[in-house]
């Protein structure tokens, strides 16, 4: 088992999200957004300095968290730009050893919705394509439990994992999301429970109505005793923070100051930290 973070919750620039992680101590980094910008999408020099970066840092690039299929790309939008964007991002995958690649499921079109049945079957469809593309070039596509037709439920997480039957197509389970989505954290992470490969911690509440994220271990994620089963059943993978508190990418909400974003950052890695810790001691 290994920390890491999406590292653009700690600040816009790679050297202060190095920064970041170091100052945990953590030996990996979930690459979304480098001065603003998709990894996938930024200028191939810009990516050049970022490899260069980690390597000097001693950093290795834990997953993508790309923008396919995500919460700005309905599923009447065109399919090329994820099948660009999926080009794209496989050979500096390949250049930076980093095995996952996150990605949604579409959301319907707010404007124009397409029926369910449409929407399953477009949404299924269109991750088929992107699954084969990604087991033919050796990485893994995780599928977050967000907006998307798959992200609707555990069951619909379920049948597009099976519909699509890859290995290049597993689940990074959100703790947060379900409770912003009105589901049930516990219910939904033993549902999907067996196509785990990766985990973000994110914690919230629903106060009045509205989303509050809080520090993880302190909402209604289940972020404790979810971790304590995933490792109680030998779970070895990424562990990685989406903190949510300064910064909120999909709301447009950003921290008052650089430090604000830093620091919330690195407090929300220690308190992390000192869950797992209480876990493995057997104290929570």
């Amino acid at each position: 088992m290994y920390f890491s973070g999406i590292s653009d919750e700690a600040g816009r620039d790679i050297e202060t999200q190095i920064k970041a992680h170091h100052e945990l101590g953590w030996k990996y980094i979930e690459l979304r957004l480098v001065d603003g910008e998709n990894i996938t999408a930024i200028a191939d020099d810009a990516f050049d300095a970022v490899c260069v970066a980690l390597a000097a840092a001693s950093l290795q690039a834990s997953c993508f968290g790309s923008s396919i299929a995500n919460w700005a790309r309905p599923i009447t939008g065109d399919p090329q730009i994820d099948l660009d964007d999926l080009a794209r991002a496989i050979p500096r995958m390949h250049r930076l050893s980093t095995p996952y690649i996150r990605i949604m499921s579409y959301p319907n079109d707010e404007q124009n919705p397409l029926s369910e049945s449409n929407w399953r079957k477009q949404a299924i469809a269109r991750i088929k394509t992107l699954t084969a593309i990604a087991e033919n070039e050796g990485v893994t596509l995780l599928h977050e439990n967000c907006v998307g037709w798959g992200g609707l439920s555990a069951e619909n997480s379920a049948i597009l994992l099976s519909e699509v039957d890859s290995h290049a197509l597993r689940v990074v389970f959100d703790t947060g999301n379900p409770v912003t989505y009105g589901q049930d954290p516990w219910d939904y992470y033993k549902a999907v429970q067996q196509d785990i490969a990766y985990i973000h911690i994110k914690d919230a509440r629903r106060v009045n109505g509205e989303d509050t994220y809080t520090n993880c271990g302190e909402g209604d994620g289940r972020v404790a005793d979810i971790l304590t089963d995933l490792l109680a059943n030998g779970y070895d993978d990424g562990i990685s923070i989406e903190p949510h508190l300064a910064a909120i990418i999909h709301t447009g909400q950003q921290a008052d100051t650089p430090q604000q974003l830093y620091d919330s950052y690195t407090e929300y890695g220690r308190r992390l930290m000192e869950i797992v810790e209480g876990i493995t001691e057997g104290t929570t």
